[in-house]
């Protein structure tokens, strides 16, 4: 399924909130944070030549975000930056100066730290990104899981010492969860989804990926004309969509969001043009996106800068991680998790039905780009949709 947005998105400005929280000084205060944290180096941008021109396209890349601060996931740009922020803003405040970046990590600051106990929900690589920036701080942190993490993914939080609280339910229950618990024990709730008079720290969790725009459009010969993102509650999603509507401006690609039909909140919540939950059914095997409700702060991104809504199937997001691990010739391999390679799915759904490719000008000219949001997180279930493990993958073994 293919929804056009029925706004006219490239004329639509961005509500004033949103367009301080994803605009240049918002990135700049990301990229100097960044240089605080082990493996801050970019990540690559590999050019797809062969798969473009099985495709049919101008140009393909792919921003791998596998290799992201260690953590295998561009959610460690968001949960980590958000909660140095927040050290950041509490120091300031118990101390009554303010702190540059470069004293973070001061004896004075981290004191603080060691006061504040952040809480969050998480599938895997959010809960994964603030136990490791609250490792790096010295504040605590208590990781709510779902009945549907994987164990891998649930020792790789504890592994930076964060306590773990386990939920039954889905995601959208372990978010109520967390929340409640922190409030009443006082603690700090870091969601990268936000709900009623709770914006401002999930848009500190957005404004951290704002890094992987600045990176890509560095790298790229040329401006996408056309960029597929997945979204889960839709985080993700608007940062980069918003982020590049700042940069470009009416010059900024045709954005299409996509997501798993067991769970397209975002697509139901654009055909309402409102913010709306949808009913849960099977479990999909796109782990990271399995989310039934949107972010507020992120619909209210995407509907003004989407330009089309979409969903794809369990196969589709399968396929794709196996068309990644064995490439075209001359191509890169690419290691890419259960939910990673989901923009691309979307845009091969798309150009499998050229008459919808031609409505949206995806064909010869087009220069697509599309983010690998993780690698193996889980490797043990990548290997068995694979046939391989993510090294031999790598390495080129079949």
């Amino acid at each position: 399924m293919y929804l056009h947005n029925t706004l006219p998105t490239h004329n639509t400005p961005l509500d004033p909130r949103d367009a301080e929280t994803l605009g240049v000084a918002g990135a700049d205060d990301v990229a100097r944070i960044l240089t605080l944290r082990e493996n801050s180096a970019p990540t690559p941008l590999a050019a797809l030549p062969g798969l473009a021109m099985k495709l049919n396209l101008g140009a393909l890349h792919l921003k791998d975000e596998g290799y992201r601060l260690g953590l295998g996931s561009f959610k460690a740009l968001g949960g980590a930056y958000a909660l140095m922020r927040l050290v950041q803003d509490e120091a300031e405040q118990q101390l009554g100066r303010t702190f540059p970046v470069d004293a973070l990590l001061s004896d004075e600051v981290r004191a603080i730290a060691r006061g504040m106990t952040f809480a969050c929900a998480t599938d895997g690589n959010h809960g994964r990104s603030v136990a490791q920036g609250a490792q790096l701080m010295g504040a605590k942190a208590v990781i709510f899981v779902h009945a549907g993490v994987s164990q891998s993914r649930i020792d790789a939080i504890a592994g930076f010492g964060a306590e773990i609280m386990r939920v039954a339910g889905n995601y959208d229950d372990s978010v109520a969860e967390a929340s409640a618990v922190a409030r009443e024990r006082g603690w700090t709730v870091l969601s990268d989804t936000s709900w009623p008079g709770y914006e401002d720290v999930p848009g500190l969790v957005m404004q951290g990926y704002t890094a992987i725009v600045r990176e890509a459009l560095a790298d790229l010969p040329q401006p996408p004309t056309h960029v597929f993102l997945q979204a889960g509650v839709g985080g993700f999603a608007a940062a980069i969509a918003g982020h590049l509507a700042v940069l470009l401006g009416k010059n900024r690609p045709y954005i299409t969001v996509v997501e798993p039909t067991r769970a397209a909140c975002v697509l139901a919540s654009a055909k309402q043009n409102q913010p709306v939950k949808v009913d849960e059914t099977e479990p999909t095997v796109m782990a990271m996106l399995e989310c039934y409700e949107p972010s507020l702060v992120a619909f209210r991104v995407l509907e003004r800068v989407a330009d089309g809504f979409m969903t794809v199937d369990e196969d589709d997001a399968l396929s794709i991680m196996r068309r990644l691990a064995d490439p075209v010739a001359g191509d890169p391999a690419i290691v890419a998790g259960e939910s990673g390679g989901v923009g691309l799915a979307g845009a091969i759904a798309v150009l499998n039905d050229p008459e919808l490719a031609a409505s949206i000008g995806l064909g010869p000219e087009a220069r697509l780009l599309v983010i690998n949001t993780e690698g193996a997180t889980d490797p043990a279930l990548y290997a068995e949709i694979i046939g391989r493990t993510p090294e031999a993958v790598l390495s080129g073994l079949r």
